[in-house]
């Protein structure tokens, strides 16, 4: 049974991973049932009876679980992690619409619902564009569950809280024409690293998308060497 702690109005989340045992996995994809009509994504890998990391993966303006499913599914199946991909109220994530609020009830109901159902052994957030954005700054606010943040051309971080120290991994395309390199993926690294934080940069000759090798690069740092 996962386990709770108090929650805030600044986007802390309460869902905690517990101490329930490592049972055999049913792999593939399964529906998560979020607040509303809609429905988010839970991939589970092909793997023996272990405790798993987990990676929450926030889309994008205009996404869903289901169109992100490509982006990540196949790099992190291979690298034998469970990911959660939510699926925002609206067009995009509450915090960008203008407060956090149902996105983030929601997310936390369905983290406790994957707490309950596996062991998880570490956590981390990602997303691409308005879902890494939301990635960092949720990410910032909940340092203490999620322990990296990977994050593919974001245009922001704005934590309403500061909790905990997570790793950052960036990726930004210098011909993103949505998201400028410039003013929205360096500048937010040098905010990171000015507030203290461990940042692995990279830069790629690209537009604002989601070259497959970064993700593979991504999961290698976050999951390659620190073994709980």
């Amino acid at each position: 049974m996962g386990r709770a702690v108090p929650r805030t109005a600044d986007g802390r989340l309460g869902s905690r991973p517990g101490d329930r045992e490592p049972v055999a996995l049913e792999a593939g994809v399964h529906p998560v049932a979020l607040a509303g009509s809609r429905d988010g994504l839970l991939v589970v890998p092909d793997a023996p009876a272990r405790r798993l990391p987990l990676l929450v993966f926030f889309h994008g303006a205009g996404g869903n679980a289901q169109r992100s499913l490509p982006t990540i599914s196949p790099a992190a199946q291979a690298a034998g992690a469970l990911v959660l991909l939510p699926t925002s109220a609206g067009a995009t994530w509450d915090l960008i619409r203008g407060g956090l609020g149902a996105d983030v009830t929601a997310l936390d109901a369905a983290l406790a619902g994957v707490f309950r159902q596996y062991a998880v052994d570490r956590v981390a957030f990602s997303g691409f564009s308005d879902g890494a954005s939301y990635a960092l700054s949720l990410g910032v606010a909940n340092g203490d569950l999620a322990e990296a943040l990977l994050v593919f051309s974001p245009g922001f971080v704005a934590a309403l809280s500061q909790r905990g120290t997570p790793r950052v991994w960036v990726s930004h395309g210098t011909q993103d024409a949505v998201l400028p390199v410039d003013r929205c993926g360096r500048r937010v690294v040098r905010l990171l690293q000015e507030s203290g934080y461990e940042v692995h940069y990279e830069e790629f000759d690209g537009p604002h998308v989601v070259p497959p090798p970064l993700v593979d690069s991504a999961l290698d740092w976050w999951l390659g060497g620190h073994a709980p």
